[in-house]
């Protein structure tokens, strides 16, 4: 009998130290691990955004921001028959120092527009596509590919053809009402930024910066010529010099607006564009988009 009770004070001692232990680890386990109720529950980050859609009365442009692309919902046609402004307001250009604006005409190709959207998203910089309508309808998927990357797109004509284009100013409006709707058709939106074929010197007369005036749009053309369409064949090295040689003269220097093509035969602006990338950022250039706000280039 009494070597009975010893064996259950014992066996006693021995359920309570397991006891003790477990009920240790539980407590342990509860600090570390607390019930989901209790663990707290992070903020949510807030989206930036990656391109700025025009209200209606176009109050909302006067931006501060030269990466943002700018579009409207509307196309001409539709806000004259919602009787909405086909004007814009008068707005301050960008105030900020030392932008580059790359621009690229012509386009899209399925060939030279995606290389050159790779270099682009590998650089992680910006860049405004001038399109033209024909070429828009040609390759759709190329149009949603600029758009969802964040880069800009313009109007720059439906064929590109000087004689029927430079006709009248309404020749001329018709052509970027009808690439607008092909723009339109594929994104949901228009651009309000274009880019007159072979620039307005010689083609324009005051009656064409009026007519754009009178219909939303603005006219942006360049400062840096890579001469990448030039009739002798240049090669990306010409491109690359060509650079050089302009963009350290004060009188564009601090926004420098680069002609590029991104169309078929050009394979050499792709070679160049790496270089020309980089020296911009060795001279300690950011990398904008062209929209109503760009500070004009002459």
């Amino acid at each position: 009998m009494k070597h009975l009770t010893h064996f259950m004070l014992l066996f006693l001692f021995i359920f309570s130290l397991f006891a003790l232990t477990g009920c240790s680890n539980q407590t342990q386990a509860s600090t570390e691990n607390p019930p989901a109720a209790e663990q707290s529950t992070p903020a949510p980050v807030k989206k930036q955004p990656t391109s700025v859609l025009a209200a209606d009365d176009f109050s909302n442009l006067q931006l501060a921001d030269p990466t943002l692309p700018v579009y409207d919902k509307y196309t001409l046609a539709e806000r004259q028959s919602d009787k909405l402004p086909q004007t814009l307001p008068q707005l301050i250009p960008y105030t900020t120092a030392k932008v580059a604006y790359l621009t690229f005409d012509d386009g899209p190709d399925n060939k030279n527009t995606p290389a050159i959207l790779d270099i682009l998203k590998q650089a992680k910089v910006k860049a405004t596509f001038f399109v033209i309508g024909k070429n828009v309808k040609l390759y759709p998927e190329m149009v949603q590919r600029i758009y969802d990357e964040k880069q800009a797109i313009g109007n720059h004509s439906y064929d590109h053809n000087y004689t029927t284009l430079y006709a009248s100013p309404a020749a001329y409006i018709a052509e970027m009402k009808k690439t607008d709707d092909a723009i339109k058709a594929i994104i949901g939106v228009r651009p309000l930024i274009t880019r007159a074929p072979g620039g307005v010197t010689g083609h324009f007369t005051k009656a064409f910066t009026t007519a754009l005036a009178a219909n939303a749009y603005v006219e942006y053309g360049w400062n840096v010529s890579t001469a990448d369409a030039a009739p002798n064949h240049p090669v990306a090295q010409d491109f690359i010099d060509n650079v050089l040689a302009q963009i350290d003269n004060p009188a564009i220097s601090a926004h420098p607006t680069l002609l590029m093509h991104c169309s078929s035969n050009h394979e050499e602006t792709v070679k160049a564009l790496p270089t020309i990338i980089q020296i911009l950022k060795d001279r300690g250039y950011t990398f904008g988009v062209i929209t109503p706000m760009t500070p004009s280039p002459w």
